[in-house]
């Protein structure tokens, strides 16, 4: 099943399902959901569409000043009238007006929609032809009561860099191979006009441990100077990139999230090979990747194998190898509950 759900599904996974997961055909999706987190102080539950019409557009233009494909097919009325306004031929007045009109056309209705199928939770109601606007439900508003709602702008902004970038270098979204570059802990990719950088790797990640330490569980925050803030780990220590590893050590498949403590604080990882039920846990993870339509699908895909025994045999060999080298184990008890 190509949906990151949990068997009894929490509001967390309902939301990061509809920002994470499904073909995309324009970046509609994002810019409604980053609209909704901004009115998510809204007084009243019914918003109308002339107060969404403006989050909405902002997001939107924010994205076109940068990358002018937000779209699949080759021309948009909407769209067009977004890139006037960003050139000043038009107030933005009108364009929030011409927003209200265009903008909502389809991104409402799909917006629920994952795997061809609507989620029993949702986050708002439909209510344009009797009110206006939609009604944010009782689900939206505890949703956002949650410690963890603080990361979800960044994790849809990151999905969002990720589809726009491809649309961009003209390549599909499961095809593009991204790269990570440690030192300035960003996704990257290598086009024949140079390196694009696309998102932090942070951010890219968080939405598939859901905010938790992929080691013990805690909670852990992407965004910056938090006390929280989490560490991009090597699973396998970088240290075995120069000692015939037979995996590619600062790849998207080896890098997961990790709390301070697990990362390098006392009784910390380091260098140690994680116990073989981390192994387990990563091969779950990778395979949630291989199972969805997310952009660093391909890439884990690339770098581990094309089949699922094939990428089951590649994480038994990297394990055999870093055992025979770093020698030492690591393990930790959980501190929180399990994400996978």
């Amino acid at each position: 099943m190509a949906i990151f759900f949990e068997n009894d599904p929490t509001l967390q996974s309902y939301w990061r399902s509809i920002i994470l997961y499904g073909r995309n055909v324009a970046s509609y999706k994002f810019a409604l959901g980053k609209a909704l987190i901004d009115l998510n102080k809204n007084p009243n539950d019914l918003i109308k569409l002339e107060d969404l019409a403006k989050p909405f557009a902002y997001h939107l233009c924010d994205h076109l000043k940068e990358n002018e494909k937000q779209i699949t097919s080759s021309n948009s009325k909407f769209l067009n009238t977004l890139k006037k306004s960003i050139n000043g031929e038009i107030k933005v007045e009108e364009r929030n007006h011409i927003t209200k009109k265009l903008g909502f056309v389809n991104v409402i209705d799909a917006f629920h929609e994952v795997n061809g199928k609507t989620i029993p939770k949702r986050f708002f109601i439909d209510e344009r032809k009797e009110n206006s606007g939609i009604r944010l439900t009782d689900h939206f508003y505890k949703l956002f009561e949650l410690q963890e709602s603080e990361n979800f702008l960044n994790e849809v902004e990151a999905r969002w860099r990720l589809v726009e970038t491809a649309w961009k270098i003209g390549v599909a979204v499961k095809l593009v191979q991204v790269q990570h570059d440690s030192i300035g802990e960003k996704f990257y990719i290598n086009t024949k006009l140079g390196r694009i950088n696309v998102t932090s790797s942070k951010n890219a990640l968080n939405g598939y441990q859901k905010s938790k330490c992929f080691f013990c569980f805690d909670y852990i925050s992407i965004i910056k100077r938090s006390l929280n803030l989490c560490n991009v780990d090597h699973f396998f220590p970088d240290t075995l990139k120069s000692k015939d590893f037979p995996g590619y050590v600062d790849g998207i498949w080896n890098l997961v999230l990790a709390c301070k403590d697990c990362n390098r604080g006392e009784g910390g990882k380091f260098a140690k090979v994680p116990s073989l039920k981390f192994l387990e846990r990563l091969n779950r993870r990778n395979e949630y990747f291989c199972s969805s339509h997310h952009p660093l699908r391909e890439t884990i895909m690339s770098q581990t194998g094309q089949t699922k025994d094939q990428r089951t045999k590649f994480l038994q060999k990297c394990y055999n190898s870093a055992k025979s080298k770093l020698i030492h184990t690591w393990d930790v008890e959980p501190k929180g509950t399990s994400i996978f």
